[in-house]
């Protein structure tokens, strides 16, 4: 069957410029010349034989320039003409890359040679252009050309990494109509679309309908329960498919991997790695890392990454990625420094993941360290996500200046990033600041429910009740978003705080929604600020319902029973705690100093430097006192005397994690302190003195905000 050649002219709409210049095409196409052709007739070569022209087209290896000079002798030779050599030619310009010779020479082929537009086909979904194979595919149907099972896996390919899934269903209905549905390859890509596409039943049901199944379809469907995150089921298959005999392709146990979740099936899987001999291939070793750290088998992790001889750059993000995700951040960052020392950069994903870990360890240092590698450009492509990440870092690290700098510097902003910088100022009790960059950034982004959590939320550190209402009211009313629990919880945050709780009150009960565990909390907080028993004790009630194993509530119940002087109830709460099996989260303060971590817990003496310590901490409560300090004993949780609750107070964990950074940092050094709980009202006291008499700025961060203090005050105002 012979076509005109017009049947096949390129035309704007099917193949943009991106792939090739189309006049130029055209233009050669209407002279009866090929671009490729005008080009080579250019070369000067000798003539060559037919019966070597396939072997010296494949002999062309990886040179393009190599293909274009033989190219021009087959021209010379008027092989060009055969159409088994010009496939081939087609072929091996599509295999380096060239796709646009290639569509070139096809296009000026007057051919409904099938195997010619396979090879075409191929070529471009082999080369990324799955848009382009689409269309080439909707146009071989047009002309009545009938694809073939060497045509459907390439099309499926296609529709699986465009994520097409209508195009997909009607490849399908192609396979079906062609008779094709029971060859075990096209079925295999069927299943790995339909799972790419979130679609795992129709993946189950393709997988289950098989006659046959190779290593291949159980790799795919155990693919597919990993992308849809149906791990029990994935790792049951895998089960399955060993119990039936079935030797696992490497594809199969990768899969299977990302399907593991406890020890025990960590355990199975690498049996299986070692039984089929996989244990020395690398990507299945850097995965097996990756698998027990996640299931925090760390020890054996890294034992694996250890052994692996050529570390390239996947096997380094994996292991460093499964660190950060095991809570471990300080090992993920020695494996960092380990990899730039052997010349490996980070990606932006490794990075990124790196960053979560600094943000756990709320490091000044590392953080100046993580910006310095941003710094160097490579990480162009998703320089929004990385430089969004750093400022949440400086933030968690307690410098806004920091992080206001790499705000302003950026090229480009997304509503992620507003909301980052508008969260920074209010944990740290700047909320006019946090208002100001909220309007700037209305002119310009729409927010959204995270941005008005973080908007509220500094309302609420700072006082600004009108300011809050009117964030509150705007959201359903200017931009269209529905409150959620989450709002609500800190608007009964900003109005508590402020002293209002009737109004808090009055508030929760006119919700439109039924308040949760934040809502009461927000409320219980505001008890403890204001000592109101009676609502205190309501209100704890029902979260003791809502959330009976949160120590929190039971603390703050008991701190305001203290602080009234309510004995008897206040030990009736511990008893509580006690028979319901709750447990305080025991206070610790972490300090850095040069690169390193210390954590300090009350009465900690197992610091080197201890007799130091307290000696030093000694001297600075004397000089405090004398500025006018006096120990708040109402924040002593004990049955003791008066000297030993003052005595107790003197060693909370902050103020040790103060002085020993006074000790060890350079004059005029700020002192950065972590705490894992809300800091006691006795040490931001203390604290305050201290940052007076040793001229010192102390930056404290606790499970609820930022606290700066410098020269006897607080950024807090008090206010907290």
């Amino acid at each position: 069957m012979m076509i005109h050649p017009s049947y096949r002219f390129v035309r704007e709409e099917d193949f943009p410029p991106c792939l090739f210049n189309m006049n130029k095409v055209n233009h050669w196409f209407r002279r009866g010349f090929c671009c490729v052709c005008a080009e080579a007739k250019t070369q000067t070569s000798a003539p060559i034989e037919a019966d070597t022209c396939t072997s010296l087209i494949k002999q062309c290896g990886t040179s393009l320039h190599s293909l274009k000079t033989f190219h021009a002798s087959m021209l010379k030779s008027h092989l060009h003409r055969n159409l088994h050599f010009l496939t081939n030619l087609i072929a091996q310009y599509a295999s380096l890359g060239s796709v646009s010779y290639a569509y070139s020479l096809f296009s000026s082929t007057p051919s409904a040679d099938l195997f010619l537009w396979n090879v075409m086909i191929r070529g471009l979904v082999d080369n990324s252009h799955y848009h382009h194979a689409i269309l080439l595919y909707k146009q071989m149907l047009r002309l009545g050309i009938q694809p073939d099972n060497f045509t459907f896996p390439f099309i499926i390919k296609a529709c699986s990494c465009l994520r097409h899934f209508e195009f997909g269903i009607r490849v399908h209905q192609d396979v079906v109509k062609f008779g094709y549905q029971s060859q075990v390859f096209i079925s295999n890509s069927l299943i790995t679309m339909y799972g790419k596409c979130d679609k795992y039943e129709l993946s189950r049901q393709v997988f289950d309908e098989m006659p046959e199944k190779n290593a291949v379809s159980w790799s795919a469907i155990i693919g597919a329960c990993s992308q849809d995150d149906r791990c029990k089921e994935g790792f049951s298959l895998f089960r399955q498919m060993l119990s039936e005999g079935s030797r696992p392709s490497r594809g199969a146990i990768l899969n299977a991997m990302a399907c593991v979740r406890s020890h025990e099936e960590a355990d199975d899987v690498y049996r299986a790695v070692v039984e089929n001999g996989l244990d020395f291939d690398q990507s299945v070793q850097s995965a097996a890392a990756g698998m027990f750290a996640r299931c925090g088998r760390v020890e054996v992790a890294r034992k694996l990454f250890d052994g692996i001889m050529s570390k390239d750059l996947v096997t380094w993000a994996t292991t460093i990625e499964a660190y950060v995700k095991a809570d471990l951040p300080l090992e993920a960052l020695g494996l960092l420094k380990q990899m730039m020392l052997q010349g490996i950069f980070p990606d932006a994903i490794t990075l990124l993941g790196v960053i979560r870990a600094c943000s756990t360890l709320a490091s000044f240092q590392l953080a100046h360290i993580v910006h310095g590698i941003i710094t160097t450009g490579f990480f162009y492509n998703q320089l929004l996500a990385v430089e969004t990440a750093l400022i949440d870092l400086y933030v968690k690290c307690g410098s806004l200046t920091y992080a206001r700098k790499v705000f302003d510097g950026m090229q480009e902003r997304n509503i992620i990033t507003w909301s980052a910088m508008i969260s920074g100022y209010g944990m740290h009790g700047w909320g006019r600041e946090a208002l100001n960059l909220f309007d700037q950034m209305k002119a310009s982004v729409k927010p959204d429910h995270i941005t008005f959590v973080s908007i509220l939320s500094a309302c609420s550190h700072s006082g600004l009740v009108a300011e809050g209402w009117e964030c509150f009211n705007s959201m359903a009313r200017d931009f269209g978003v529905t409150p959620r629990p989450e709002h609500y919880a800190c608007m009964v945050d900003i109005l508590g705080r402020a002293g209002k709780l009737d109004e808090a009150c009055d508030f929760i009960e006119r919700m439109p929604v039924r308040p949760n565990a934040a809502v009461w909390g927000a409320l219980l907080g505001a008890c403890r600020i204001h000592l109101n028993v009676d609502l205190a004790e309501m209100v704890a009630r029902t979260l003791f319902d809502l959330d009976p194993y949160n120590a929190g509530r039971y603390v703050i119940l008991y701190n305001i029973y203290t602080l009234t002087g309510k004995r008897k109830e206040a030990d009736s709460i511990r008893k509580l705690m006690k028979n319901r099996g709750v447990k305080k989260i025991a206070g610790c303060s972490v300090i850095e100093i040069k690169n390193k971590l210390y954590a300090f817990v009350a009465g900690d003496r197992s610091h080197p430097q201890t007799d130091l310590i307290y000696s030093e901490l000694e001297r600075l409560m004397d000089r405090i006192r004398q500025e006018g300090y006096t120990p708040d004993i109402n924040f002593v949780l004990h049955d003791v005397d008066e000297e030993t609750k003052e005595s107790t107070l003197y060693l909370h964990s902050e103020k040790l994690a103060i002085v020993f950074g006074l000790l060890n940092l350079g004059p005029g050094s700020v002192i950065r302190i972590r705490k894992n709980l809300r800091v006691c009202g006795d040490c931001h006291t203390a604290t305050k003195f201290i940052s007076k008499v040793t001229g010192r700025e102390i930056v404290v961060r606790d499970s609820h905000r930022f606290h700066h203090f410098k020269n006897g005050a607080c950024s807090c105002r008090d206010y907290w």
